[in-house]
């Protein structure tokens, strides 16, 4: 069983705390989460968070030497400005040379502390990039994305972004069709690119008896059919111009861009999990042709179907 390890850092956030063992043990029997606290005894494992509680963790630091993927949660920002203190230092170098090491973003300050992100991608929350960058000048950050994989290291940017992380992981590690099932378990999206932009400034939409998430939901089991931007208004029973204002308002893109997101990501499913030839996914997820698959595929992750599905399961079965 993988074992992952929660590290929770004095003033650590309790919503983050909480995230890898939601998604991951809501995995089967897929993992094993355990969290611990810098501390020798029962008595020193004690947590300040950010919030007006104290925690206690099962286990002392000693518990990251057997861990499989580690997970930091974040800090208070304020703290984010600080030296690392001597004992979470030592923590951190416990960290096995194999494991993976998943930062949530204040968690990243940590990391780049140790100097684990020196000459590498990383990302953090948005807000405190400019006290990030001037800093560790010796970090590639980008606080444009939701998270940066880079192998051994994953960071992410702030709060529901490492849900993203997390599920990220679960797909990497055991494919859609599992990450699908945890997602729908946490009642969260299945699944948000990496890439995507941290902050996209909108107004939040009027309260309105008129959505559009029946018509999403409409679409989404017919991804196969031409479905183009009347078609949705025609079921949403709106015109063509309410139809798109609205949706943009509600899901932050256009209709057509969302129904190229959607048909990209039940690609990268039947591409991970079944053996079916590039045309016959293509046609299954409504692209017309094999050659529009590779196109988007590539605009979107950077690779074709067939590097995708080899990198895939290579990673899924190392």
């Amino acid at each position: 069983m993988h074992r992952v390890v929660v590290l929770a850092l004095d003033g650590v956030y309790p919503f983050e705390l909480g995230i890898p063992q939601r998604v991951f043990g809501s995995a089967g029997d897929r993992y094993e989460v355990v969290t611990c606290a810098v501390g020798d005894g029962p008595g020193e494992r004690s947590v300040r968070t950010s919030a007006d509680f104290v925690l206690t963790a099962t286990h002392g630091v000693e518990a990251l030497a057997t861990a499989d993927t580690v997970v930091i949660p974040p800090y208070e920002a304020a703290m984010s400005a600080e030296p690392l203190s001597a004992p979470a230092a030592r923590a951190l170098a416990l960290i096995p040379a194999g494991a993976r090491t998943v930062s949530i973003c204040t968690a990243a300050f940590a990391l780049a502390e140790a100097g684990l992100l020196d000459g590498r991608p990383a990302t953090t929350h948005w807000g405190l990039a400019a006290r990030f960058r001037a800093t560790y000048p010796q970090v590639a950050l980008d606080a444009s994305v939701l998270f940066i994989d880079d192998g051994d290291i994953l960071t992410s940017a702030g709060a529901a972004s490492g849900v993203d992380a997390c599920l990220h992981l679960v797909r990497k590690d055991h494919g859609s069709t599992v990450a699908s099932g945890v997602a729908r378990l946490c009642v969260v999206p299945p699944w948000r690119e990496g890439g995507q932009a941290q902050y996209v400034e909108m107004p939040v939409p009027e309260p309105s008896a008129a959505c559009t998430a029946a018509t999403r939901e409409w679409a989404l089991g017919r991804l196969a059919e031409p479905l183009v931007l009347a078609d949705l208004a025609a079921h949403a029973r709106m015109s063509l111009r309410t139809f798109a204002r609205r949706f943009q308002d509600e899901v932050g893109m256009s209709p057509g861009r969302w129904l190229i997101q959607q048909r990209v990501n039940r690609a990268r499913g039947l591409l991970e999990n079944s053996d079916l030839s590039v045309e016959q996914i293509a046609g299954r997820v409504g692209f017309a042709t094999a050659t529009s698959l590779r196109h988007h595929l590539h605009a979107a992750i950077g690779v074709s179907p067939q590097t995708y599905r080899r990198t895939f399961r290579a990673a899924a079965h190392a």
